[in-house]
C-alpha cells in the first residue's frame, strides 16, 4: 500500500491510498452528509460544500473514472477501481 497526504489552507487532510486493485481518495469534510455533494465527471471529483451561507467547489483529480463515493461521519471517501 502507497500512502499520499495533504493539507489544505483549512488543515482539512485529504489521503490517497493506494492498493493492488483501487485508489481511495479520503478527505475528513467535518461536514454532515446533506451539507455535501459531490460528481464524478471523467476523472474529476467535483465536491461541492455548504455550510451556513458559504459555499466552497472543490475538484480532485481523480486517477482513472471507475469511481464510487461514500460519506461517514464528515468523512468522504471516493474510491476508484484499477
Amino acid at each position: 500500500m502507497d500512502t499520499q497526504q495533504f493539507a489544505g489552507g483549512n488543515e482539512r487532510f485529504v489521503r490517497r491510498y493506494e492498493y493492488d486493485d483501487s485508489w481511495v481518495i479520503a478527505a475528513d469534510t467535518g461536514l454532515p452528509e446533506e451539507d455535501l455533494n459531490v460528481d464524478i465527471v471523467g476523472t474529476t471529483a467535483i465536491v461541492v460544500a455548504e455550510s451556513g451561507d458559504r459555499v466552497t467547489e472543490t475538484e480532485l483529480e481523480l486517477p482513472g473514472e471507475d469511481a464510487s463515493v461514500e460519506m461517514n461521519n464528515g468523512v468522504l471517501t471516493i474510491t476508484v477501481q484499477k
